[in-house]
């Protein structure tokens, strides 16, 4: 185990996170692929600036509203495709 240095008081000291995370954001901690982390790495350093990480949620934000469909239009796709499939091939 480490001893503690000397006048160093950690008694009160609390563990985790030294500042709250904004609010609408969690901290988290995930694995990424390192081709892919120095890609927005390298894309941050391209732009001349700025944060990968919020390179990344952007881009994870713009796959999930690409693909979001709401649930009428999914509804209404999902039945043409059964019913197109029930009737057979139209000759």
């Amino acid at each position: 185990m480490k001893t503690q240095r000397k006048g160093v008081d950690f008694s009160t000291g609390r563990r985790g996170a030294v500042l709250p995370s904004p609010k609408g954001k969690t901290r988290i901690t995930i694995r990424i692929d390192t081709d892919i982390l120095d890609w927005f790495r390298e894309e941050v350093n391209r732009a001349g600036g700025g944060n990968y990480q919020t390179l990344m949620n952007d881009a994870l934000r713009q796959y999930v509203e690409e693909r979001h469909e709401d649930l009428e239009e999914t509804l209404r796709r999902v039945l043409r495709e059964e019913l197109a499939r029930r009737r057979g091939p139209r000759g």
